[in-house]
């Protein structure tokens, strides 16, 4: 089973960082309130009207695949509803998606994220061209044969390292 969690988008990079996610609900701590508060799919838009929609700050929803929990788990009333709650850290590995978090609640669109990372991944691949013609000039200076296409190829070599390790961080 699924099960949702909307945080904050710093308080899930430092879960992934130390490897536990301790983050009842805004401002509370799992010390604090004795779990982690979840909600099913059709929950989501309430938890989020009621808890975040002041945030200024990005928002993640969280996918937790129950089966991967290594802590119990279990749905509790809250009024006239029940709720999934989370009773112990969570581990990043039973995340299996995290999803920015629109301004309105909801989950931005296919195109709007498909754009987004089109326009990283150009401006990385016209970094990369810069820096091949970059090293193919500068390698020409020398007046050696050859020296141009050697400079554009560790240019480009550079370009590359740049672009994986940009990317690398960025996930």
């Amino acid at each position: 089973m699924q099960v949702f969690h909307i945080a904050t988008a710093a308080d899930w990079a430092a879960a992934r960082r130390s490897g536990a996610y301790t983050t009842s609900t805004r401002g509370r701590t799992l010390e604090q309130e004795g779990f982690l508060h979840a909600s099913r799919r059709e929950q989501v838009p309430g938890t989020y009207r009621a808890f975040y929609a002041d945030a200024r700050e990005p928002l993640v929803l969280l996918t937790i695949e129950t089966d991967r929990l290594d802590v119990p788990w279990r749905e509790d009333e809250v009024g006239q509803d029940r709720f999934p709650h989370i009773y112990g850290p969570l581990s990043p590995d039973a995340v299996v998606a995290a999803q920015p978090f629109a301004a309105d609640g909801s989950l931005p669109s296919f195109t709007r994220l498909f754009v987004g990372e089109m326009l990283w991944r150009v401006g990385l691949a016209v970094v990369a061209m810069l820096l091949a013609g970059l090293g193919a000039q500068l390698a020409g200076l020398s007046g050696t044969d050859g020296a141009p296409l050697v400079g554009a190829l560790a240019g480009l070599a550079l370009g590359v390292v740049v672009f994986v390790v940009v990317l690398r961080r960025r996930r």
